[in-house]
Order: structure tokens, then C-alpha cells, then sequence
């Protein structure tokens, strides 16, 4: 059965360039970000983990801890690492699961096989502090992914946890949020949003970020 939002981010054990990584343990009561790669020595690959590498502490801010996947061994990527390094002009500081098994990629259904019939896809889990899985992007092997798209559902996400809001279209960190159509008590909105809102119909209802 493929994985669904809500769903609890499957466990397991498997080896990587940081040693074994028990995905639950690992994660501790901190949010998760894995994402799978077709394959080690690939270009845009390469660039991908290169900017997860210069991102690490945008993540780390928000609690959230990064996990590569590729189905080669691990002694591969320790050397492909290598060039990452050193095209990309960082230094890789997360693991990097090694999938040659394909366990992980067969409990996170990674494998496509009318695009790649047996290298991993470019599929991202976002996994919060209590293993739920809250979104899944998947992108095809030709498509390099943008990580400051991945970080602003990470935010939205986290927002939306704390307060009674959605998040509208293009939003970005400091713009204005949609009051959940949920809340219709006068009272209690002005008690949840004290800096205002503007109702443009009465389902939609812009209010600024509460925590700005």
C-alpha cells in the first residue's frame, strides 16, 4: 500500500556514509526531510545534495534534520561525496542512506519503474516530531528540486500547526495568512488575531502572521 499524508513514516535500519541510522532514533523528537536521489556520480544530483549541504542550518532552525537516499553502497558515496565537495564548494554534513537492498526505497514506494525501472526517483518526505508524514513532493530524474520551495512548506507547515491559519498562494515567510474557515466567532478571532483581518468574502479572510 503506498504511503498517504498522516500516514506514520515507516521505520527501519540502514547503513550510511554516517554509519547504521535507525530512522525513528535517528529522528529523535525532531522533524525530518528525506529525499532520494536515482543514483551516486549524477549531475544533477550533485548539485542537489550540494544545496541541502549549504542549507543544513535553514533546516536546523526549524528543528528538521536531512536524510539523502541512493541505492548505491556506501564506500560509492563516500566517494562521490568527495566530488560534491568539491564542484559544488561545500562540504556534504549529512548522511547519505546506502539502498542497495532497496528496503527503504520499497517502504517509501521511491521506485517508479515507468520512468527509472530500479533507481529511485527524486521523491521528498517531509516526516514532523511525532513520525506523521505531512507532505510528499515527487519530482521526475530530469528535474532538479528547489529546497527553498521544500523549506517554505516546512515553515508553513509548522505555522499552521501553532496557529488557526492556512497559508494562501506564493505565501512566504512574513506574509499575510488565511483565517481557517473554521473559526466564525467574532469574538474569538479577534481574541486569536489581534493585529486585524480583512474579510474579502466570508470564507476568505487575510489576517497578518501571527508569530511577526
Amino acid at each position: 500500500m503506498s504511503l498517504r499524508l498522516g500516514d506514520t513514516a515507516p521505520d527501519f535500519t540502514q547503513d550510511s556514509t554516517e554509519g547504521p541510522i535507525h530512522f525513528h532514533e535517528w529522528m529523535g523528537d525532531q522533524w525530518a526531510v528525506l529525499f532520494s536521489h536515482p543514483a551516486d556520480f549524477t549531475p544533477v544530483c550533485t548539485t542537489e545534495l550540494g544545496r541541502v549541504a549549504q542549507l543544513k542550518k535553514e533546516f536546523e532552525k526549524r528543528g528538521v534534520k536531512v536524510l539523502a537516499l541512493s541505492v548505491d553502497p556506501v564506500d560509492s558515496h563516500q566517494k562521490w561525496v568527495q566530488d560534491i565537495n568539491e564542484t559544488q564548494g561545500t562540504q556534504v554534513n549529512y548522511p547519505i542512506l546506502a539502498d542497495q537492498d532497496r528496503k527503504v526505497s520499497t517502504l517509501y514506494d521511491m521506485i517508479h519503474p515507468n520512468a527509472l525501472d530500479a533507481m529511485t526517483v527524486r521523491s521528498v518526505y517531509i516526516i514532523d516530531n511525532n513520525k506523521k508524514i505531512r507532505a510528499m513532493i515527487t519530482y521526475p530524474p530530469s528535474t532538479g528540486r528547489n529546497f527553498d520551495e521544500i523549506l517554505r512548506v516546512i515553515d508553513s507547515l509548522q505555522l499552521t500547526d501553532r496557529y488557526k491559519v492556512a497559508t494562501p498562494v506564493d505565501w512566504k515567510e512574513g506574509g499575510d495568512c488565511v483565517i481557517v474557515p473554521s473559526m466564525t466567532d467574532p469574538e474569538e478571532i479577534k481574541k486569536n488575531f489581534p493585529k486585524g483581518h480583512r474579510e474579502l468574502k466570508p470564507y476568505l479572510r487575510m489576517t497578518p502572521q501571527p508569530n511577526k
